[in-house]
């Protein structure tokens, strides 16, 4: 109430003066340009003071007003290092099917996602050739089986001449011979003429297994030779993800490693997986190690190809760190720091930060274990300001 008689009172004063000068003015036009700068004076003059008085009624925290604030206490634990790899969803399974024989493809029978069970037809390649060998060799054999009638037959009448001793045994010997050679010849000739049947066969690619078709890489008309890798086959069953690990993290992995699988297709979804292998040599490109991640339970949408996120966490043992939230940080000079409690009151306390998570920061050093720390309206404190507790301990 003082206050507002005050600003009553010089604003009345300040009228008055005007009410004089403004006489002033009438009866002296010698003195107008004096009079009005002493009226701008007195005018800024009031408003100034009427600011300063306004000022002065803002309330004000004191030193000694208690203020509440959210607490944490923090608790010691190890460091841990998270790291994240790329990876692809694979099968556990995968074959590189080749033709058996050379030749140009006719036929395509599957595409790139195709289902297929043991015994279907994949590509088709020109087989006239094939067909041509394969009635050679059965010429070869009837051939082979003519001479080997007529041997048998001669061996046949020798050995009955042998017996009633009209020729020698050199002679029966000779004609002995004849019929093994004869026996050899046929053997040869059907050994040959299952070897283009089998050629035949391998004139159409079939699945071995039961799986999906991932990739195929050739197309009809394309000449392809034998043992080249033409269809990709993923057979059916286990899935895997597989990364690639840098050089300088070799030593982290190991089998049978517990990992973290995100699927960027379904980012709710976090499955539980462990490393199967990991290849002992570097890729000569890339200079990274191959790891397979096996997934004990893959849920119904994981399809292959799949862009997965894997996570793996290393504890380090040593020196007792602290995770706190983000909101307890409070720079000063440059410097991070944190707003420590203290029998009632706040002190300020830098500390040295480590790694950043979503909403925590790692402290490395400046804390204790059991230190009690303001979480929420850092920017409100003052060295030394009394506050009320109101918080939860951090495990």
């Amino acid at each position: 109430m003082n206050g507002k008689n005050q600003w009553q009172n010089l604003t009345e004063n300040i009228r008055s003066t005007r009410t004089e000068l403004l006489g002033t003015l009438q009866r002296s036009r010698s003195g107008k340009m004096k009079a009005m700068f002493l009226l701008g004076i007195l005018v800024v003059g009031g408003l100034a003071g009427g600011f300063f008085w306004y000022g002065q009624q803002k309330p004000k925290v004191s030193a000694h007003e208690q203020v509440l604030v959210k607490t944490q206490k923090v608790a010691a634990s190890d460091a841990k290092n998270i790291n994240i790899y790329s990876g692809e969803v694979r099968g556990r399974y995968e074959s590189q099917l080749a033709f058996q024989v050379s030749g140009k493809i006719t036929r395509r029978f599957v595409e790139a996602g195709s289902i297929v069970k043991p015994g279907d037809a994949l590509l088709q390649i020109d087989s006239r050739d094939i067909r041509q060998t394969v009635n050679i060799a059965s010429a070869q054999v009837a051939s082979s089986e003519s001479q080997l009638k007529f041997a048998a037959s001669n061996l046949e009448r020798y050995r009955q001449l042998y017996e009633k001793g009209a020729v020698s045994k050199a002679q029966y010997d000779q004609y002995l011979s004849a019929y093994e050679v004869a026996v050899a010849a046929a053997r040869q000739a059907s050994a040959q003429y299952a070897q283009g049947a089998n050629q035949l066969d391998y004139s159409i690619l079939q699945a071995d297994k039961a799986g999906v078709v991932a990739a195929v890489s050739v197309e009809a008309g394309q000449v392809v030779s034998a043992g080249q890798a033409v269809v990709t086959l993923v057979q059916a069953g286990e899935r895997e993800v597989e990364i690639s690990v840098p050089e300088g993290r070799r030593a982290e992995f190991r089998e049978g490693m517990p990992m973290r699988v995100k699927l960027w297709a379904m980012p709710d979804s976090v499955i539980q997986g462990s490393v199967r292998e990991i290849s002992p040599v570097a890729d000569a490109v890339t200079r990274t190690y191959r790891a397979r991640i096996a997934i004990s339970q893959p849920p119904a949408g994981m399809t292959l190809g799949m862009t997965a996120a894997v996570e793996s966490t290393q504890t380090t043992p040593g020196s007792p760190r602290y995770e706190i939230p983000l909101s307890a940080l409070y720079q000063s000079n440059g410097q991070p720091s944190v707003w420590l409690v203290t029998n009632d009151s706040v002190t300020l306390r830098p500390v040295q930060t480590g790694n950043f998570g979503k909403n925590t920061v790692q402290v490395i050093s400046g804390l204790q274990q059991g230190d009690t720390i303001v979480t929420a309206g850092v920017q409100k404190l003052r060295e030394g300001q009394k506050v009320r507790l109101s918080g939860e301990a951090l495990q």
